[in-house]
């Protein structure tokens, strides 16, 4: 076989590796301080107000504590920064600052300019640490692009239903084989399962590692065996951290087209929300809802919501800001409560959207950074339609060929070369403008969300989005994969290059996990796969790079047996049983095989002083458009007038009216009292309340009874 699984086989093998690396201790708390020439400057958690590429805009409230005065000046400041983030601690560090402008409210002219000098020596070479958790939540409040991606596909796969264990046996088309050396058998070569056909007999054979099955048509039916070859079961691979087998043999459902399967445990047990409007199976993994008002039938694969009026179909596609408002209702407490992410408009959706526009960052050593091609002969590219780049199709490796340069894209790495068989060394540009026009129903598309920032002589700053993961953001909600079915490369002596997948791996999205893999493609029979012929290949990031599924830590149910799975709140856990992990930490660029080629981070912010918690301070101060200072307190806002803080009316008053309906009728008649108030409010209440959200969440990922970041599930 030539292009097996090592998309899941990597990801198999990265979930230890990703427990722990995750063991971060660093102190991210806000406010945060700053030594001075002649004092010490506390700077609150930043408001962002856009985010371009690695580059953050935004404004912050501050204070300055000099010797000379008894009480702290406090000021608001606008600034332009970098960031770094690493996605696999749950870290972003705010660096390179260059403030475009300060207010001092409190201060004349003459010491406005003393303390802006002082502010800008001090912080242009400070470094500031902030969880990914609070610049994600804080971005809800930024100008942010969330156009949605009108030319994604979105028509159904095949719907299987099964009320017996069930899994999934995919082919990419047609199942083809080819010969294993020095045995009486064949392999399947385009499926990530072991799968054997007899030279001698003719008869198929597939395992788990475990359990084996026999069949005389490849494509069924599948017959459990207890009496497998000998010769077979010594050439296959061993399962490795494999379940014993389960008193219930799962049945074996094959495809060769797009599919995705629903299995329940018996018949489907429905049952009433809170509420009464919505009913849910809750003996399946797959999300499978009712609404009792339509009588509609909705179903969620791979982020997209699907509605029929019976299980036969046929099924089509509801875009998640039209689904009925029942399903905003749906309790975050609930067995179900993870798909309120998949519902635009709720704050997860929210949430979950702001995340697929933070890039993963790193900075790459030209010296250490190595590509080499491999080409099933000459290299073969063909013309993306609409454009002026062709692509390479007979490579496991993205490259593309632009006004006669060629680019190639390697675990968000991009590099150039004068021919298409190199020498390849890593990019510092890319003609942006047109690889931005490459349309999804090519298999290069996600190369267009690699993204190269700033060079140097020694290292080129680099990031990619989780688009380049095949995760993009639909009116309203993230949704996995393009829809497009990409034919694989098929070439002499079955060599064969697969596509990425929308459709067959049951992906589904939580807000603490991201993407995870359900496991209908069982952890059994995965494992044995992809270790059959394990040199081999079938697709990732740049087909056969491992994929890492977003916004989130990839799980592929291993820690849940074939036995036990078809229960709804398996894959869709409540928020009452979740440690917390939303924001994507899977790092391509700290793969162990790829590590020596990043640039330590010490090197990369040589010179940088590191802020330092501020000690008995609240992070409760803002400011507003204009440069004004507000402080929360309880439920009311404070204003900073000469020198003191004063309450203003009580929240309730200034609440932000897109949350409360009947406070902005009450402003309506009341513009007096708004107008007493002289401050609009709603901004900062949107401001506060990120802030908040972005606490919550991470102290999701703190251990309990610490205030360290804790191990990341």
């Amino acid at each position: 076989m030539q292009k097996l699984t090592n998309l899941l086989l990597i990801l198999v093998l990265m979930l230890p590796a990703t427990h722990a690396a995750a063991q971060v201790s660093q102190v991210i708390d806000w406010p945060q301080e700053v030594s001075a020439a002649e004092g010490k400057i506390t700077i609150y958690q930043p408001q962002p107000e856009k985010l371009s590429g690695n580059t953050l805009t935004g404004r912050a409230a501050m204070s300055l504590a000099l010797a000379e005065h008894k009480e702290p000046i406090f000021g608001a400041l606008w600034f332009t920064a970098k960031i770094d983030t690493d996605r696999e601690a749950g870290l972003a560090t705010i660096r390179d600052l260059r403030i475009t402008r300060v207010r001092w409210p409190e201060s004349k002219k003459a010491g406005q300019q003393r303390f802006t000098r002082l502010v800008e020596d001090a912080i242009a070479q400070t470094g500031f640490v902030i969880s990914m958790e609070r610049l994600s939540a804080s971005l809800a409040t930024a100008r942010q692009e969330q156009d949605s991606l009108a030319e994604l596909k979105n028509e159904a796969p095949r719907i299987v239903f099964s009320e017996q264990l069930a899994v999934l046996l995919l082919f990419d088309g047609r199942p083809r084989f080819s010969r294993v050396e020095k045995s009486d058998y064949d392999r399947a070569v385009n499926t990530p399962f072991a799968v054997a056909r007899s030279k001698k007999t003719g008869t198929f054979f597939l395992t788990s590692g475990v359990q084996w099955y026999q069949a005389e048509d490849v494509l069924g039916p599948w017959t459990p065996t207890k009496s497998p070859p000998e010769s077979l079961v010594e050439l296959a691979p061993k399962a490795e951290n494999v379940s014993p087998p389960s008193e219930k043999i799962p049945v074996i459902v094959v495809a060769t087209e797009p599919t995705e399967l629903i299995v329940t445990e018996g018949k489907p047990n429905w049952k009433s929300l809170a509420g009464g409007k919505l009913l849910y199976v809750d003996n399946t993994e797959t999300p499978w809802l009712r609404g009792l008002s339509e009588q509609q039938m909705y179903v969620l694969l791979s982020g997209r919501w699907f509605r029929s009026a019976s299980q036969n179909g046929p099924w089509t596609f509801v875009r998640a800001d039209t689904l009925p408002e029942s399903f905003k209702e749906i309790p975050p407490e609930s067995d179900i409560g993870g798909l309120r992410a998949s519902v635009a408009g709720t704050e997860e959706a929210n949430e979950a959207i702001l995340d697929v526009q933070i890039p993963q960052t790193a900075a790459i050593k030209r010296s250490e950074a190595k590509l080499d091609v491999q080409y099933d002969g000459a290299p073969k590219f063909e013309r993306i339609a609409g454009t002026q780049i062709d692509y390479a199709v007979n490579t496991a490796t993205q490259v593309l060929k632009i006004e006669g340069q060629f680019y190639a894209v390697d675990d968000g790495v991009w590099f150039t070369s004068a021919t298409a068989t190199g020498a390849w060394g890593v990019a510092d540009s890319i003609p942006e403008d047109q690889i931005r026009k490459i349309p999804p129903d090519c298999p290069v598309y996600n190369t267009k969300y690699v993204y190269i920032y700033d060079a140097t002589p020694q290292v080129v700053y680099v990031g990619y989005t989780p688009g380049y993961l095949w995760s993009y953001p639909y009116y309203g909600v993230p949704v996995y994969g393009t829809g497009f079915y990409y034919p694989p490369y098929w070439g002499p002596s079955y060599v064969y290059y697969p596509r990425p997948p929308t459709w067959g791996l049951h992906v589904g999205y939580t807000p603490w996990y991201g993407w995870s893999y359900g496991v209908s493609w069982s952890n059994g029979f995965l494992s044995v796969g992809v270790r059959w012929g394990g040199h081999s290949h079938w697709y990732g990031g740049g087909y056969h790079r491992p994929v890492v599924i977003n916004t989130g830590n990839i799980n592929i149910g291993n820690s849940i047996s074939v036995g036990n799975r078809t229960r709804i709140n398996n894959q869709i856990t409540k928020n009452s049983k979740i440690n917390g992990n939303r924001i994507g930490q899977n790092n391509l660029y700290n793969r162990p095989e790829k590590r020596n080629r990043i640039a330590e981070r010490n090197a990369t912010q040589k010179g940088l002083k590191q802020a330092r918690p501020a000690t008995n301070r609240e992070n409760n101060i803002f400011a507003d458009k204009e440069g004004n200072l507000a402080r929360r307190s309880g439920d009311r806002w404070e204003t900073r007038s000469q020198g003191t803080w004063k309450s203003e009316p009580s929240a309730d008053t200034t609440r932000d009216n897109q949350h409360r309906p009947a406070a902005q009728d009450r402003l309506r008649s009341q513009p007096a009292q708004r107008q007493a108030a002289g401050r609009d409010f709603n901004d900062l209440n949107r401001a506060n309340q990120a802030r908040q959200n972005g606490i919550r969440r991470e102290n999701m990922q703190r251990p309990m009874g610490g205030r360290s970041r804790g191990m990341r599930r």
